[in-house]
């Protein structure tokens, strides 16, 4: 009997626990505290944080790898043991959330991802003010500084650029690009991207105020002219052609954007714009989000690499930020005073609540003021913009 007790105590998971495992519960339900509680970005810090919770049980080995064995045999002959191989080969089953994460490895989630939130996405604002695309290019800025920076703080080509990818404020991209480039980075790095992503409005505020003057942010804007259906069918078209034949790279996430916006903008294909927009993406977000949290194991997530990410993802973010109000600014002086600086932090790509930042922000300022179909022209690009930069850094370094 107290042999059967022993057993069953060694076979508890209060055996393996230990303080890093003791550090990632505790950060995993931090997490959990924002999402429920806080209400940062629930739909994607709750999965991510009980992916994260669910790998770091001990003993659990939710996240173990498949493993093929060949079974030995030692025969004796003349003497002498000689050990046999058999052709017969032992599976041993991975955890499941290994195989979930088989998606991410393999650049199979963030791609489908990217078609819901492009059935989601209205490009109109966009194609009514196209001047909004240099504001979307203008905060990726902050991808490019801060690879400058990985580079110098001893990271590989390939690892800066992940990193660096954070300032886009997209988590798909982020994933997307380090699953080609830095697997082994992909833990911290999309925890960096998705909190950063669900502190956009605590992080750009401060920034917006502190780079604009009190007359910049009351201006009111122009009503964006009405789109036509047929410019809303060809856009997406048109630029996946021309994305594509540039930056051949950037293909499977801008191609995939824009075909879910076809769904939406064609009117054809009512299920299919329902499907990637609604079941769909749930559905991915669940196994993306639960798989990458799993990723952040305390082998691999406790360490001075991720301190370093971390710092460096929140520069990136702030560089972005910093870079689309800068050219806002400048935009409001080439228009004599008819552009809002405010809409230049929406470039980031955290669809569409950069934008919500800045009508927030602005109305604040002046309560008359209604910037968020004007924010909503950067903000878009701004996805553009971060799958393109994405492009760059895998034909370079892919």
């Amino acid at each position: 009997m107290l042999d059967i007790i022993a057993k069953f105590v060694q076979d508890t998971g209060f055996v393996g626990l230990d303080i890093p495992h003791l550090i990632m519960l505790g950060i995993s339900c931090i997490l959990l505290y924002l999402a429920i509680v806080k209400k940062y970005e629930p739909l994607l810090l709750v999965p991510i944080a009980f992916g994260m919770l669910l790998s770091n049980l001990p003993l659990a080995n939710l996240m173990a790898d498949q493993v093929t064995r060949q079974p030995i045999e030692l025969i004796q002959e003349a003497g002498k043991q000689i050990m046999v191989i058999s052709e017969q080969s032992e599976l041993s089953p991975g955890g499941l959330l290994q195989y979930f994460y088989q998606g991410n490895r393999l650049g199979i989630f963030p791609p489908i991802i990217f078609m819901g939130i492009g059935a989601m996405t209205d490009f109109g604002p966009l194609i009514a003010n196209p001047k909004s695309l240099l504001l979307g290019a203008a905060a990726q800025l902050g991808i490019f500084t801060t690879f400058l920076g990985a580079i110098l703080l001893g990271f590989t080509g390939p690892e800066a650029g992940s990193i660096g990818i954070i300032g886009g404020a997209d988590g798909p991209t982020a994933i997307y690009l380090t699953s080609k480039l830095a697997p082994h980075l992909l833990g911290p790095i999309a925890v960096a991207a998705y909190s950063y992503m669900a502190l956009v409005p605590i992080i750009q505020p401060p920034i917006m105020k502190a780079l604009t003057t009190k007359k910049e942010r009351v201006v009111k804007m122009d009503q964006l002219r009405p789109v036509s259906k047929t410019e809303k069918v060809l856009f997406p078209i048109i630029v996946t052609i021309a994305v594509s034949l540039v930056l051949p790279s950037a293909a499977a996430l801008v191609g995939m954007l824009m075909l879910g916006n076809l769904f939406k903008e064609s009117g054809v294909v009512d299920r299919l714009s329902k499907t990637a927009a609604n079941e769909l993406i749930n559905i991915v977000t669940i196994f993306l989000g639960v798989s990458v949290g799993a990723s952040a194991t305390a082998e691999k997530f406790l360490q001075i690499q991720t301190i370093q990410i971390i710092v460096l993802g929140v520069i990136a973010f702030g560089v972005g930020t910093a870079g689309g109000i800068l050219f806002g600014k400048i935009m409001y002086k080439l228009s004599g005073g008819k552009v809002n600086p405010l809409i230049g932090s929406a470039g980031v790509s955290a669809v569409p609540m950069a934008a919500r930042v800045s009508q927030v922000v602005g109305q604040k300022e002046n309560p008359s003021n209604f910037l968020l179909m004007h924010a909503m022209g950067p903000n878009v690009a701004g996805v553009i913009g971060s799958a393109v930069a994405a492009g760059v850094m895998l034909s370079i370094f892919g």
